[in-house]
């Protein structure tokens, strides 16, 4: 009887180092030299046509700066582009989110407004837990410090 249970499941090579979740992998994968990757809070108003990684557990959880962490290690970024409104709102995750990918990375802001118009160019979109208000960063994609360069 054991046999004819354990036969009924299929078993799959599972990645277990890295970045394990599929759908983040997939995305970062497809980002070339100057796409747009944003990571959003739990309230942004995410456009129909943009691919979208939901993350979300529960109030919080994972929170952006946790999620740019992870990103840190697989993704190069050379430039974030943030709402105003992060930074009068709420300055200590502005300072957190700019930091995430060192000091030499430039940050831009725009209005509100127009980062979600923003929004519907973007590549994919990841959508995380946090509840801060305008936890949202939008990602330029850079060359990184990975690429050769003989000059």
């Amino acid at each position: 009887m054991f046999l004819l249970i354990f036969q009924k499941f299929k078993f799959y090579k599972v990645k277990e180092v890295g970045l394990i979740n599929r759908g983040l992998a997939k995305i970062l994968s497809e980002q070339g030299h100057q796409d747009l990757l944003m990571i959003v809070d739990a309230g942004f108003p995410i456009p129909k046509e943009v691919e979208v990684i939901d993350i979300s557990l529960s109030i919080n959880n994972p929170m952006v700066v946790i999620v740019l962490a992870e990103l840190k290690k697989f993704f190069s970024v050379e430039r974030m582009i943030m709402a105003n409104q992060t930074k009068e709102t709420s300055p200590t995750l502005f300072a957190a989110i700019s930091q995430s990918f060192g000091a030499n990375i430039p940050v831009e802001t725009i209005d509100h407004a127009d980062l979600k118009h923003l929004a519907k160019t973007v590549k994919a979109i990841i959508r995380t837990g946090d509840f801060t208000a305008y936890g949202n960063v939008i990602l330029v994609s850079g060359s990184g410090d990975r690429w050769y360069r003989e000059k």
